[in-house]
C-alpha cells in the first residue's frame, strides 16, 4: 500500500504520435473491413446478419474488454496492459486473414476487437493522465483530430484491397501495421500513471464501477456518448448495404464516400481543440448532440421524398460526424473527470456502454434492413434523439468538480 506522504514522479509524456498510432488500430481495424462484407455473403453463402456479426462482435468485443483494461490499468499501470493488448490484436489480425470459416471468421474478429480496444480506453486514460478536466477535452479534440485519418482513409484502403485480394488483405496489412505499432510501445510508451494502490483486482473492478454508476452525472455523460455513438455504428451497420446492395455501387465507391464522413469527424473534433476550454464541455456535447439530429432528419427527409443517392446518405452524415466529433471527446472528459483517480475506470466503464450500445443498435439494422434503407435510418434518427435527452440530462446533474491539470 502507497504511504500517505507519497508524491508520485511527474509523468513523463509520451509523444503524440505513439498515442494516435495506438488509438487509431483498433478504428482502423473496424473501419477497413466494412467495404468487404457484403462479399461475404457470396464467400461463405451466408445471410447478411451473419455476415454482420464480424461488426457486432467486434464492438461487443470492444465494450466489454474495456471493463477490464480501464481498471487493470489503474491498478498495474498503463504500459503493460497498452502492450499485451496490442500483441493480442496482431495474433487475432493474422487468425482473421487465415481463417477458413465464418465462424472463424467471426472469433477472430471478436479478439481483434479485445486486444484493439486497449489503445483506445488506455489512451483516454493516459490524456486524463496529464490533463485536467477542460483541458483534456481540448487535447482529446487535437488527437482525435489528427488519429482520425486512419479510419478515415480505412474504408478506401479496404475497398482497394478487396479488389486486390478479396477480403482477407485487408488482414494481412493489419498484420504488418499492428505489429509495427506494438514495437513502437515497446520502445517510446511511457508510463504516466504512478499512484497506484495495492487493491485486490476484483474488489477494485467492483468498488470502482459501483462508485462511477452510483452518480449520476457520470451516467449522464456516459448516455450522450453511447447514444450519440449510436448513430454512428448504425449508419457503419447499414450504409454498405444501402451503397452495395440498394444503390448498386461497389465497395470502393463506399470507401470513397465515406471519406467525407470522416473529415466532419476530424473537423469536430478540431472545433472541441479549440473551443471546448472557451466554452465548456457540457455547451460543447449540447450543440454536437442537435447537430446529429438535424444530419439524421436530413438524410431521412431526403430518402422520403425519394432521393436515393449517395448525396442522401453522405450529405448529411457529414453534419452528424462534425456533431459526433464535439460530442465524444467532451463527453469522454466529463465522465473522467468525475473521479481523476479511477480515469482509466471510467474510460473503460463509460467505453463499455458506448460500444455495447453500438453492437446492440448495428445488429438491429442487420435484422430490421431488407432490402430498404429504412432499418438504418430510423434507428439513426432514434438514437440522436436519445442523445439529445441525455445531453439534457447532464445539464441538471450536480456538476462535477473542476480539478486542475496536474
Amino acid at each position: 500500500m502507497l504511504g500517505p506522504n507519497y508524491v508520485p514522479p511527474p509523468p513523463r509524456k509520451p509523444s503524440l504520435a505513439i498515442l494516435v498510432a495506438l488509438s487509431a488500430i483498433g478504428p482502423m481495424a473496424l473501419n477497413i473491413f466494412i467495404p468487404s462484407m457484403p462479399g461475404l455473403q457470396a464467400t461463405f453463402g451466408v445471410s447478411y446478419a451473419t455476415a454482420q456479426l464480424t461488426l457486432t462482435l467486434f464492438l461487443i468485443g470492444t465494450a466489454v474488454c474495456q471493463l477490464f483494461y480501464g481498471p487493470l490499468s489503474d491498478r498495474f499501470g498503463r504500459r503493460p496492459v497498452i502492450v499485451v493488448g496490442q500483441g493480442i490484436f496482431v495474433i487475432a489480425s493474422l487468425a482473421a486473414a487465415l481463417a477458413p470459416t465464418i465462424e472463424a471468421l467471426i472469433l477472430a474478429r471478436t479478439f481483434q476487437a479485445v486486444g484493439g480496444a486497449a489503445g483506445i480506453v488506455i489512451t483516454r486514460a493516459i490524456v486524463r493522465d496529464l490533463y485536467g478536466r477542460e483541458k483534456s477535452a481540448s487535447v482529446l479534440g487535437y488527437l482525435t483530430a489528427v488519429w482520425v485519418l486512419a479510419p478515415m482513409l480505412a474504408p478506401s484502403l479496404g475497398g482497394y484491397l478487396d479488389g486486390l485480394g478479396g477480403w482477407a488483405a485487408s488482414f494481412f496489412f493489419l498484420t504488418g501495421a499492428g505489429a509495427l505499432v506494438w514495437l513502437a510501445a515497446l520502445a517510446w510508451l511511457h508510463e504516466t500513471h504512478h499512484a497506484r494502490a495495492e487493491t485486490s483486482i476484483v474488489t477494485g473492478l467492483l468498488a470502482g464501477f459501483i462508485h462511477l454508476l452510483v452518480k449520476p452525472k457520470f451516467l449522464a455523460y456516459t448516455l450522450t456518448l453511447a447514444f450519440s455513438s449510436g448513430v454512428f455504428f448504425s449508419f457503419l451497420a447499414g450504409a454498405p448495404y444501402i451503397m452495395v446492395t440498394i444503390l448498386g455501387l461497389s465497395p470502393l465507391d463506399y470507401g470513397l464516400w465515406f471519406i467525407l464522413t470522416s473529415f466532419g469527424y476530424m473537423a469536430g473534433n478540431g472545433i472541441s481543440g479549440r473551443y471546448s476550454e472557451r466554452l465548456g464541455i457540457d455547451r460543447m456535447i449540447g450543440i454536437g448532440t442537435y447537430l446529429c439530429f438535424i444530419g439524421c432528419a436530413l438524410s431521412v427527409l431526403a430518402f422520403t421524398l425519394g432521393l436515393h443517392s449517395p448525396y442522401s446518405l453522405f450529405l448529411p452524415m457529414f453534419l452528424v460526424a462534425i456533431g459526433n466529433g464535439m460530442v465524444l471527446p467532451n463527453g469522454i472528459a466529463g465522465a473522467m473527470s468525475i473521479d481523476p483517480a479511477l480515469a482509466g475506470t471510467a474510460a473503460g466503464l463509460s467505453g463499455f456502454m458506448q460500444m455495447g450500445l453500438g453492437a446492440l443498435l448495428s445488429q438491429s439494422v442487420g435484422l430490421t434492413q431488407i432490402a430498404t434503407p429504412w432499418g438504418s435510418l430510423y434507428v439513426m434518427l432514434a438514437s440522436a434523439t436519445l442523445a439529445i435527452a441525455m445531453a439534457r440530462w447532464t445539464l441538471r446533474c450536480e456538476d462535477a468538480t473542476k480539478e486542475q491539470a496536474p
